[in-house]
């Protein structure tokens, strides 16, 4: 019989090929670039800037290169795995493959904040952006009771619900239809961003940059903190590992090439909003970019037109972070850590259908009844430690595989895991202590379930079958300590 130890501890053998995968490999290398773009620009950007430049001054630029630059990090480290571990669940196949079970269901737990709990964040924030479209265009505002949950004086957010109801409505007819969609959403979102860069420029003045940085280094890396947060999202490329083309070749292409189009997007759009406006008329400025160019042009419609990019931008974030934690759930699932039914893959749609109402039922609940706040803190200290995952278990897997076929190779190893690795753990150590106490009773939590359920039902068990009709399992199954 199989130890405790030896359950935490072993491992899933690297699979060399997902040819019997119940998914389809639909997913080119545009519409996965577009996944990652998605993900990622949600609605910070169009307000960080007020939360940044009281911290920073106009050196806010330095501050989104560095926070560039951490996020760029991890995103390597998830391009390398990402082209050496081309299957569904991202940070948990990864661990799995290199750490092991325990560790690989603490990342799971992970997963289900950064994911799931940020999905029901941004519905959330959906219907303020929608209110404000619809009182800017028609002149109607929905009533308090059906945009707050309870605690905020409401009943329930009405189209915060009815957001996630159309993107599940989306992955259910299929994953083809889904990435499409948002590729359209993205070319849409980042044209509103070029469109604030071009019309902002013309009000440019090089005054606003004579005191640089009037707060020192100190201020530039607080501006960084506040602005890493934006940069998150890149990795949700990696849970379509078993629906991408060529995906040694197309998973690290397109994290990489998502991330230059994002630091260029955030820089540029940092550079023409202190040259529009003085750094010291961002604080407290509720409006962002659309307040910028209200100056700017001496109208209120440029506030319309961010307000139509907010609205599906957060659009886009919704349906692919819904898209990534069912893909994540369904490895799982697959691997016997959780039932059986979110690796049920529907004939037609060749989508799982099953897993994606349960996870929209869920985040529905969540971002009808709970505050923005609770879900936002969640959410980060989630991603952080995924990320940190990442960037230890591409050095596990550098030792233990060095010849294993890798579509890229992340430049200056180890410095630059390494990098990621401190980066990650100065940020959490900025978290607020209540957010690590719940954060570690969840993890705790997930691993009880894990004692009680997973461990005597994982594939890797002696004596479970690895492969059923339904669930096809794509590794070849052996117990830890067998050489491959």
């Amino acid at each position: 019989m199989t130890t405790l130890a030896q359950q935490l501890l072993r491992r899933k053998p690297i699979g060399r090929g997902t040819g019997d995968s119940p998914l389809h490999r639909t997913i080119g290398l545009f519409p996965l670039m577009a996944i990652g773009i998605s993900c990622t620009i949600g609605t910070g950007i169009f307000f960080i800037m007020s939360q940044a430049v009281p911290l920073a001054g106009p050196a806010v630029v330095w501050s989104f290169v560095i926070a560039g630059a951490v996020a760029g990090l991890t995103a390597l480290c998830y391009a390398e795995l990402a082209g050496a571990v081309p299957v569904s669940g991202s940070t948990y196949s990864y661990a799995y493959a290199t750490m092991g079970e325990g560790t690989a269901m603490v990342v799971g737990a992970c997963l289900l904040l950064e994911y799931a709990v940020s999905a029901g964040a941004v519905a959330v924030g959906w219907s303020q952006y929608l209110n404000e479209l619809l009182q800017n265009v028609f002149g109607i505002r929905l009533p308090e009771a059906l945009i707050n949950a309870p605690e905020e004086g409401g009943l329930v957010n009405l189209p915060a619900v009815i957001l996630v109801a159309l993107c599940a409505i989306l992955l259910i007819r299929g994953t083809k239809e889904s990435v499409v969609t948002n590729a359209v959403m993205v070319c849409i979102k980042i044209g509103v961003l070029l469109f604030f860069i071009a019309l902002g420029v013309t009000g440019w003045n090089s005054d606003h940059f004579a005191d640089f940085a009037p707060y020192g280094i100190g201020g530039v890396a607080a501006g960084a903190g506040v602005i890493f947060f934006s940069f998150i999202g890149l990795d949700a490329v990696s849970t379509a590992g078993e629906e991408a083309k060529n995906p040694k070749r197309n998973l690290p292409l397109a994290i990489l090439l998502a991330l230059v189009v994002v630091i260029a997007l955030y820089i540029g759009v940092a550079l023409v909003a202190i040259g529009a406006q003085p750094a010291g008329q961002f604080e407290g400025q509720e409006a962002g970019l659309a307040a910028i160019l209200a100056q700017v042009v001496g109208s209120s419609w440029p506030a319309t037109v961010l307000a139509v990019g907010a609205v599906i931008s957060i659009f886009s974030v919704t349906l692919v972070t819904l898209y990534g934690q069912t893909r994540i759930l369904f490895a799982m699932s697959r691997d016997g850590m959780i039932p059986k039914i979110f690796a049920k893959v529907n004939e037609r749609t060749r989508t799982p259908v099953h897993n994606t109402l349960i996870v929209s039922g869920v985040v529905a609940v969540l971002a009808g009844v709970i505050p923005i706040t609770f879900l936002a803190e969640m959410t980060s200290i989630g991603t952080l430690a995924a990320f940190l995952v990442v960037s230890v278990g591409l050095i596990i897997l550098r030792r233990r595989e060095p010849d294993l076929e890798r579509g890229f190779k992340v430049p200056l190893y180890p410095i630059t895991p390494l990098l990621s690795i401190a980066g990650c753990i100065w940020i959490i150590t900025q978290l607020r202590p209540i957010t690590i106490i719940v954060f570690v009773i969840w993890v705790a939590a997930f691993l009880a379930f894990y004692y009680f359920y997973g461990r005597r039902r994982s594939a890797l068990e002696p004596g479970n079958a690895p492969l059923s009709a339904d669930v096809p399992f794509t590794t070849t199954v052996r117990v830890e300590g067998d050489r491959r």
